[in-house]
């Protein structure tokens, strides 16, 4: 099955499950994709593609710079599309552990249990650290860091800007979301019907990457 049926499918169980659901009043859906990423690095390039495709997908992706409008409070915001999103996509970029935006949704994304997808761009894993500037409180540098050790060991990709093609693992990563997706959904369901209880859980992996 290609991604597009795929998609297709997710949303159609998407409809079905919303429709079965009593209303009372208008609902705001959820998104399903939390983009992790660095704008002054990638939102100009893998962020903004990304989004665009899993837009044309019907699929709900999350991304500040599309989501967002004045007089939205930041945290308030992306702390409920983070802590309601069902898939996140981390972007790590060469300048992505300057930002205390980027890693405060990093950590949210950890600690709230999501599936993650790490796409390491121009990165590698082990470059990934916080530094102690004095500038950011030191409980925050270790909530950061324990969420970058976990990011390092869960499988992602890997793309080099110089050598590589956006529109390549911008589709691979495309795929990746959508079975991610169905993945999260199914069990989802099952636990809804064996325990009623409905929390997806966080892959863990040995740091093993792909490289596009």
């Amino acid at each position: 099955m290609n991604h597009s049926a795929r998609a297709m499918s997710l949303i159609q169980r998407q409809v079905l499950n919303h429709r079965s659901r009593p209303i009372s009043r208008p609902i705001q859906m959820p998104c399903d994709v939390f983009i992790n990423h660095r704008g002054t690095d990638t939102k100009r390039t893998v962020a903004s593609l990304l989004y665009d495709h899993l837009s044309r997908m019907n699929l709900r992706p999350f991304l500040d710079s599309k989501n967002m409008k004045p007089g939205d409070k930041l945290f308030e915001k992306i702390d409920a599309a983070v802590k309601d999103c069902k898939v996140g996509v981390t972007v790590f970029s060469p300048r992505y552990c300057e930002s205390y935006f980027c890693l405060h949704e990093l950590a949210l994304l950890m600690e709230t249990k999501k599936k993650i997808i790490p796409l390491f761009c121009d990165i590698k894993p082990s470059q990934l650290r916080v530094l102690d500037t004095g500038s950011i409180p030191e409980m925050a540098v270790k909530r950061f860091n324990a969420a970058l050790e976990e990011a390092k060991f869960t499988v992602g990709v890997t793309f080099d800007s110089v050598k590589g093609n956006w529109s390549e693992v911008v589709t691979s990563v495309e795929d990746i979301v959508i079975d991610s997706l169905i993945e999260v959904q199914e069990e989802e369901q099952l636990r809804r019907r064996s325990t009623g209880i409905s929390f997806p859980k966080v892959a863990h992996a040995s740091p093993i990457v792909r490289q596009y």
